[in-house]
């Protein structure tokens, strides 16, 4: 992975090996542990260039898929393999030195405008720490910001923006009590190396759409694509909700 153009405050501080062409997920997670691993060896060495950074940001984008574009893998190998990464990125850190003092916080790029019951909006977010309130829920409303916020407190940062400063931290999520019990990943029930094929659903339109990067494919005719080719070619796709929530004065 190198620095995008114009951002030349991250060189030198990007994993070169990282989510390089044609890797997968599970293989990003596996260049990750290729460096952990040294950062964990190192972890009384006074230099602290040498030791983990206090704070890390990754990308996993394979859940975004490739459509049922004929030859790549299917959107359901693709998911899959995604959360086996992020399994085995929680089982090797829960399982290091480190450990005690960690928070993993983990979020959907966006929701891809998919829609449920509640909003089109809305996405799914997670938070691994031996602080956290296992086998829970906080179903408090909270932002991206929220959890930006929520970092930025672990880290004695101030706000960058009058965005996260106002955001709703994640206070309800944590504990005061620390649990250590690590995290073991469980292997996928899928098969995760499964193509699309012609006969796909959808596949001669996903073929002219462009995966290169993320985000790039036009969302609903995609997300239409995605939820027929898992759910079934006559299975009615749901339509958007978006609710809007005032408070009275």
């Amino acid at each position: 992975m190198v620095a995008s153009p114009g951002v030349g405050g991250l060189l030198g501080h990007v994993a070169p090996k990282f989510k390089l062409a044609n890797m997968r997920d599970t293989d990003n997670a596996a260049e990750f542990i290729r460096e952990f691993n040294e950062y964990e060896a190192n972890y009384d060495n006074p230099d602290p260039q040498k030791r983990l950074p206090n704070f890390m940001v990754m990308s996993l984008p394979e859940d975004h898929t490739a459509g049922t574009t004929p030859g790549r893998f299917t959107p359901v190998a693709m998911v899959a393999n995604n959360d086996f990464a992020v399994g085995q990125i929680v089982d090797r850190i829960s399982h290091s030195r480190y450990w005690p003092e960690s928070a993993i916080f983990i979020i959907e790029d966006d929701a891809q405008d998919g829609a449920d019951h509640v909003d089109a909006r809305r996405t799914t977010g997670y938070v691994i720490s031996p602080y956290i309130k296992r086998n829970s829920m906080d179903s408090t409303l909270y932002t991206t910001s929220s959890m930006l916020r929520t970092i930025e407190l672990l880290l004695g940062l101030p706000p960058m923006s009058q965005y996260d400063a106002a955001a709703t931290p994640m206070y309800a999520s944590f504990s005061d009590q620390a649990d250590p019990k690590p995290f073991d990943h469980l292997k996928p029930q899928v098969d995760v190396m499964e193509k699309n094929t012609l006969r796909s659903y959808g596949a001669r339109r996903s073929m002219k759409m462009d995966f290169r990067d993320v985000d790039e494919a036009p969302m609903a005719e995609l997300n239409e694509i995605l939820w027929k080719s898992i759910r079934g070619a006559d299975s009615p796709v749901p339509p958007p909700v978006h609710r809007v929530r005032f408070s009275e004065r």
